[in-house]
């Protein structure tokens, strides 16, 4: 199966060599690479470069586009021009942070998931960062959803779903309308991937509203939000975030923000978000 790896940068001088040089000692190689450097001011795109003169499979394009980092959107908006450079020869797209380095296996572990099931449309491994000398799981969910930093789809599936949106919340719209349309979601206990840059490590308040609003854009409703708020803030071990969450969901809320997914959509992720509710508490 050939697959093509999408990875968005900005200002990643530190990590994404790191990320190329595991990328092609995979055992796997992928057909394709595309890294879109969104105006770094650094020597992103020079490193990138260097691979690109020795890698045929590897290119860069360079997007010119706002330095503001919110969660969500900047980063998919470049994945999106990533897609504008590749053909529709793949099996598997994939979309990578510039901060991860893969186990040699991981990819030929990947395609080996969606060969043996043809109603598997995303598969993904999980996040490891480093503390205090060791790799431990970096625990920002459950172990059923798979990270943003490193989506796997299936070509059918990722047409169907409609793609990624460029909203803060993709990471999770994508999977629940995996499940809306009855494809299944893998995750690989086994694949563990060094994350060199914990997650929302630079997020101010106006990002961590953007958590709520994304909660309300999924249809979830205010009591789904107001838990999973409560459970995203308490893995963060920053209890206070629930109140930037809320304030988010009411904010969006009130201005009637358009939701990424349509009403039978919306109606269907409350219900799968409360059976699950229910399956941990009984």
């Amino acid at each position: 199966m050939n697959y093509y790896v999408i990875i968005p940068t900005y200002n990643e001088e530190k990590f994404i060599a790191l990320t190329l040089q595991s990328l092609v000692e995979q055992t796997v190689l992928p057909t394709k690479i595309v890294v879109v450097n969104d105006n770094s001011t650094d020597r992103t795109p020079e490193i990138v470069s260097e691979f690109v003169s020795n890698y045929s499979f590897i290119s860069l394009i360079n997007k010119t586009s706002n330095a503001i980092h919110l969660p969500g959107s900047k980063v998919i908006q470049a994945f999106h021009e990533g897609e504008k450079n590749i053909d529709d020869n793949y099996d598997i797209i994939v979309k990578v942070d510039a901060d991860l380095i893969f186990p040699n296996h991981y990819f030929e572990t990947i395609i080996n998931h969606f060969k043996m099931d043809n109603q598997i449309g995303m598969v993904g491994g999980f996040c490891y960062i480093e503390k205090e000398g060791k790799w431990v799981l970096e625990n920002l969910t459950d172990k059923d959803h798979i990270r943003g930093a490193l989506k796997a789809y299936r070509k059918e599936t990722f047409k169907q779903i409609g793609g990624l949106k460029p909203n803060m919340g993709w990471d999770t719209v994508d999977e629940l309308l995996c499940k809306y349309y009855n494809w299944k979601v893998v995750t690989d206990e086994s694949l563990h991937v060094k994350h060199l840059k914990p997650t929302g490590a630079s997020y101010n308040q106006t990002a961590r509203f953007k958590q709520g609003e994304a909660f309300y854009t999924l249809g979830y409703g205010f009591f789904i939000t107001a838990i999973a708020s409560l459970k995203l803030a308490m893995r963060k071990g920053k209890p206070l975030l629930f109140l930037d969450y809320i304030k988010g969901f009411w904010k969006a809320k009130s201005s009637k923000k358009p939701l990424l997914v349509t009403e039978e959509q919306a109606k269907f992720i409350r219900a799968y978000r409360w059976k699950k509710i229910k399956e941990k508490l009984f």
